[in-house]
């Protein structure tokens, strides 16, 4: 099992999650992060740090989620790894409960 970054995480990029990641398992995209399952060890430290409430075990994402478990293994393999608190998107508060925003992550 591994834990997996959804859709509340687009356009919204809070990265207090990388800062509690002992394995540096997140990755970075333009407007997203995705957890790579290889690296993932299930610690669950990140679950509470996010604060759009992104952040699933695999087991739970919801179901109309589901296609970002293959998607965060996916990006994991071409996004560089993000080790280092970053500032959240600038607009982050203004997209932080807008649903249906898969048209917007950025590859």
């Amino acid at each position: 099992m591994t834990f997996v970054v959804t859709e509340s995480c687009i356009r919204c990029k809070h990265t207090d999650c990388v800062d509690v990641c002992p394995t540096d398992a997140f990755r970075e995209g333009p407007n997203f992060l995705v957890i790579d399952p290889d690296e993932c060890i299930d610690c669950t430290l990140c679950v509470p740090e996010c604060p759009v409430e992104a952040i699933f075990a695999e087991e739970d994402v919801p179901p109309d989620q589901h296609a970002f478990t293959a998607l965060n293994a996916e990006l994991a393999k071409v996004w560089k790894p993000i080790i280092e608190m970053k500032p959240a998107l600038p607009d982050a508060d203004e997209w932080a409960q807008v649903k249906n925003k898969l048209d917007q992550l950025k590859r």
